[in-house]
């Protein structure tokens, strides 16, 4: 899901380029994978980490799998909420949501970031696993509107005062008078590996994920603020 801003116009290039039409499903990795996993067809998937593609390759369900884009996570707070990301997270009275782990990669480097913040402040990581409301990403989570960022739309209906999600949305935030982007601690920070798995022996598909390592769709993912894999 938080390759849409990415795909929508790298998958537009390239069937302007070779004529080959893409059907896009978007969505939290966990749950595409089931879905495959299920029988559904699908030719080139692409997970926000290695884990789903590589669960895929070790059933005989893709052929290979490489890295093609790199993100971390930030956290996302009420304008008028002062303070770091320490600072905030800490204040037992802000209602902190977060994605889903086990069905959206997002929540699971949460997760990961929280277990790094017990190593900065014992106890910190695990009172916020358990304050951690996951509002996104899983099976029966919010519908979020389509060309809605999760984090500007769940402080806007007023479900959570404040949002762990990647860093690439940064940018866009950054233009809401209602909310600020805050760093995390850098040293306790998730760096969030993406791969994208060939599942299908056609053609097509062989050019499509091709596409997608080249320069052409490496330039799409670092305007969409996606750091580079190298």
């Amino acid at each position: 899901g938080s390759l849409r801003r990415a795909f929508i116009p790298l998958i537009d290039c390239f069937t302007a380029q070779t004529a080959i039409p893409v059907n896009l499903n978007f969505g939290p990795a966990g749950l595409l994978r089931e879905r495959i996993e299920a029988g559904e067809a699908c030719d080139v998937f692409a997970s926000a980490n290695a884990q789903h593609p590589q669960t895929l390759i070790a059933q005989g369900l893709a052929g290979e799998s490489q890295i093609f884009a790199r993100n971390t996570l930030t956290l996302t707070a009420r304008r008028h909420l002062r303070g770091d990301a320490l600072t905030l997270l800490r204040n037992p009275d802000l209602r902190l949501a977060t994605s889903t782990p086990g069905c959206d990669p997002s929540g699971d480097y949460t997760w990961q970031l929280f277990d790094n913040l017990n190593s900065l402040e014992p106890g910190l990581g695990e009172q916020l696993k358990s304050r951690a409301m996951q509002l996104v990403g899983g099976r029966d989570s919010f519908c979020i509107p389509s060309g809605e960022i999760a984090s500007k739309w769940l402080l806007q209906q007023d479900l959570t005062d404040l949002f762990i999600g990647y860093a690439h949305y940064a940018a866009a935030l950054t233009h809401d008078d209602a909310l600020r982007v805050v760093e995390l601690p850098q040293g306790q920070n998730i760096l969030c590996d993406y791969h994208v798995a060939r599942l299908a022996e056609r053609e097509n598909a062989q050019t499509l994920y091709a596409f997608i390592l080249a320069d052409v769709g490496q330039r799409y993912l670092r305007e969409a603020g996606f750091l580079a894999v190298n």
